[in-house]
């Protein structure tokens, strides 16, 4: 009896070893919401069954500042995702990585040196809640926002609590200078989050919101017809989000897997049809799949996103003296 009890101990062991042998664990930290991540992770496990991701969230700053922390014995795997200024100023604690099909992403979209890959970007527009414009024309430039009829009719969210923001306000000061970003602050309606200014358009709070293309397009959807996306005649601003690999991930391979369903085609592509986050693929059809435009028929305002992380100080300075002078 006792012998069979060992044999059937050996077999039991063996079997749960197998298993994990053929699981591969992967700790995901990421600033996206649960809605992003679930449908990220239902399209990834139909071409990697075998990946058990847990995902960890927090904000994008937090979630960097415990990468830094845990960096002599890291915790998390794979990280999903942030601007391209904020990945390149933690670039000692990033894992270089180049996937197969990295020829579909735009070099624009890259990290240098295969340290970070943009998993989707978005473009900043004016969303309008046409219910308030009360007799003005909606606007169709930046410029627009600057005359004295839009004054405390539009909301601008403070660059230095939102990463997308201060790639608005980045693009304003190097297409308008520092005597346009005065004209904005001196109408604008500034808020604290991107949350509070596109649910202060949709809620009727504002007749326009300076702000992210996928936040708007979700009103569009749910079948609020008052509301309407300009895309700026003077060119659009670009904020790419991207993703890495943790620098000494205690499951490596597990996070390459997980990395290249995460930049997979599927992937992109519930992405962008679920919560309308434009992909940085070219091989996929935005037009065809949702109402928005496709990215080559969008004038954009080029900017550099090294740059724009370089600069950060000076143009938050830039913005907070402008916000200053129109008190």
């Amino acid at each position: 009896m006792q012998r069979k009890h060992l044999i059937l101990t050996s077999v039991l062991t063996a079997a749960l070893a197998t298993g994990a042998a053929h699981a591969q664990n992967v700790v995901l930290y990421s600033s996206n919401n649960t809605e992003t991540i679930e449908t990220a992770l239902e399209a990834v496990k139909k071409t990697s069954p075998k990946l058990n991701v847990q995902p960890v969230t927090g904000g994008t700053g937090t979630m960097m500042k415990r990468i830094e922390a845990e960096s002599q014995n890291p915790r998390g795997d794979l990280f999903w995702s942030g601007g391209f200024g904020t990945l390149g100023a933690y670039r000692q604690h990033l894992q270089p990585y180049r996937p197969a099909d990295l020829d579909k992403i735009p070099a624009e979209f890259r990290g240098p040196d295969d340290l970070w890959v943009g998993t989707n970007v978005h473009i900043m527009v004016m969303m309008v809640n046409e219910r308030q414009l009360k007799g003005l024309p909606a606007p169709a430039t930046w410029s627009d926002l600057m005359q004295p009829q839009w004054k405390n009719k539009f909301a601008i969210t403070d660059p230095s609590k939102s990463g997308t923001a201060y790639m608005l306000v980045y693009g304003l000061y190097k297409q308008f200078g520092q005597a346009g970003l005065d004209k904005i602050a001196a109408n604008a309606v500034v808020t604290a989050s991107s949350g509070t200014t596109y649910k202060g358009v949709a809620a009727g709070e504002y007749a326009v919101g300076m702000t992210l293309e996928y936040a708007a397009q979700e009103y569009v959807a749910g079948g609020q017809k008052e509301i309407k996306l300009v895309y700026p005649s003077e060119g659009s601003y670009l904020a790419p989000e991207g993703m890495f690999i943790i620098k000494g991930a205690k499951n490596l391979d597990a996070a390459k897997a997980l990395y290249d369903g995460l930049l997979s085609k599927a992937s992109q592509e519930a992405q962008l049809v679920k919560n309308f986050r434009r992909p940085t693929r070219t091989d996929v059809a935005v037009a065809s799949l949702t109402t928005l435009p496709d990215l080559s028929t969008v004038k954009i305002f080029p900017v550099s996103q090294e740059a724009a992380a370089t600069e950060y100080e000076s143009v938050v300075a830039a913005w907070n003296q402008a916000v200053a002078k129109a008190k």
